[in-house]
């Protein structure tokens, strides 16, 4: 009876290694089979990227850069860290490219700063267009507004600016007939702006 006793122990011990054995097997392959695609646990540390939208604009003062486009008379492309700046500038405001002189602005403006390193001063705001404001001087010390209003190719913009320099250099300008003043009847570009508005209402 002992002997029938411990076989069947034997065979009771054997029977769980083999389940052991078995549960162990099986275990293992599950977890070698190729697990579904997760998407990686994010790390907390490291901030997405986000792609910058044109309102995302950097807030600039005071800053250097070279002039790579001329979009008109006064509104110019300045690349700045790697990026391109729109500005502005501030007090003036030259022919539209359409009306009288608006390219002979365009076309001096280019000659005094396309291709050069500049200095940007500004406010930091910007216009409805998200067009920095400024002041634009060369690296050869040239101030790009005042030169403009002096050459007769720009108007002082007395409703937003009381420059006393500015308005110096518009009188001077006017009184040697120079750029837009050799013209009878010069007419100012918010004027011509407003008068384009208007008549395309009345179509």
């Amino acid at each position: 009876k002992n002997r029938k006793s411990q076989r069947n122990r034997k065979y009771s011990i054997g029977s769980l290694l083999l389940l052991l054995a078995f549960s162990f097997y099986f275990i293992i392959n599950n977890g070698n089979k190729k697990q579904p695609h997760t998407a990686p646990a994010e790390n907390p540390d490291v901030k997405p990227h986000k792609a910058r939208h044109k309102e995302e604009q950097r807030y600039l003062t005071v800053f250097q850069g070279k002039v790579v486009s001329i979009k008109d008379g006064d509104t110019f492309e300045v690349l700045y860290d790697g990026q391109p700046e729109r500005v502005r500038l501030a007090e003036i405001d030259c022919p539209e490219k359409s009306q009288a002189f608006g390219k002979n602005a365009k076309q001096y403006a280019s000659d005094l700063c396309f291709g050069k390193q500049v200095t940007v001063t500004a406010t930091g705001k910007r216009d409805r267009y998200n067009r920095i404001i400024g002041k634009v001087v060369t690296d050869d010390g040239i101030n790009v507004n005042e030169a403009l209003v002096k050459a007769g190719l720009a108007w002082h913009y007395k409703y937003y600016s009381k420059d006393t320099v500015l308005a110096a250099d518009e009188n001077k300008a006017r009184e040697l007939g120079v750029g837009l003043w050799a013209d009878n009847n010069p007419v100012a570009p918010w004027d011509w702006r407003r008068q384009r508005r208007n008549s395309r209402q009345l179509q």
